[in-house]
């Protein structure tokens, strides 16, 4: 790219964006935290929403007691992905760094794989079909989604490539350069984008009673949007090598099986399609 006047783009530092959206003292609440505790809680609103329609896979009163197991398996499988995925030879050197989560550094690949081994044992447990509350459960993520990103954004991490386009933001910690605010594509498309895909197919058709159809549509979408955009995106600092010697970013390779699964599982559901019997003590449920 040719030398450009950094001055001539938006600063992220002129936005009056902070990591910190709260000091009480000594104790700093993070724009981080909040993220993760608006998407669950508003998740846990709209799957309820969700579940007062026909043919719903479990009682509200379920919802209500998988709010834990949810937010378990997203914050151990989000971290211990990231550990595993991006930067293990680090925290093998500091391990007690792998506790600080109000810091960042979260999987999504990871926090999926977290979510689908806490629906599947709370499933179990309950004598609920998997399958089919996956499918209610992929019609929420995107809403964490949303928020995850707005809060990468406002951490100032995870910025995209260099780039002259109007809406380029030089970023902290990134030089002088103006660059993609990659964080903002991904809230757009993961968030926003593939919640109204789902909305669509959940409320405008009858996907809901085609087990895995909704899973795997979240899925196929995510693992889409995902690689299109890591193309705009700068990869990890410690992954620059990885990439320009695989010519994909991480982010791109853990899409791939992610793009296969969902398309499978879409083009399966057909057959899969039952009668859905109502759940029992569920009023709600028809």
């Amino acid at each position: 790219m040719p030398p450009v006047d950094p001055n001539a783009f938006t600063h992220w530092t002129s936005l009056g964006l902070s990591p910190i959206a709260l000091q009480l003292g000594p104790v700093a609440v993070r724009w981080y935290s909040l993220a993760y505790i608006t998407g669950i809680l508003a998740g846990w609103w709209y799957l309820l929403k969700l579940l007062d329609q026909p043919g719903a896979p479990m009682a509200r009163r379920h919802a209500d007691d998988f709010v834990f197991d949810a937010t378990l398996g997203v914050l151990l499988g989000g971290r211990i992905g990231y550990v595993l995925f991006y930067r293990p030879d680090y925290y093998l050197q500091h391990p007690v760094e792998i506790f600080k989560l109000w810091e960042g550094g979260m999987s999504f690949h990871g926090g999926a794989a977290g979510v689908l081994i806490a629906i599947l044992f709370y499933c179990r447990r309950k004598g609920l079909n998997w399958l089919r509350v996956t499918d209610y459960i992929a019609c929420v993520a995107p809403i964490g989604l949303f928020f995850g990103r707005l809060a990468n954004f406002v951490n100032g991490e995870l910025w995209g490539k260099p780039s002259t386009v109007p809406w380029a933001i030089v970023f902290p910690g990134a030089g002088d350069v103006p660059r993609h605010p990659s964080e903002l594509y991904e809230a757009g498309l993961e968030g926003l984008v593939l919640f109204a895909i789902l909305s669509l197919l959940f409320w405008k058709s009858d996907a809901r009673y085609k087990p895995g159809f909704l899973a795997g549509s979240f899925v196929l979408g995510y693992g889409v949007f995902r690689f299109i955009v890591e193309f705009f995106r700068e990869p990890d600092e410690q992954l620059v090598e990885f990439a320009r010697v695989t010519h994909l970013h991480m982010g791109q390779w853990l899409c791939v099986p992610m793009i296969l699964v969902g398309l499978y599982v879409v083009l399966t559901a057909k057959g899969r399609r039952q009668r859905v019997e109502p759940v029992a003590g569920d009023a709600s449920v028809a």
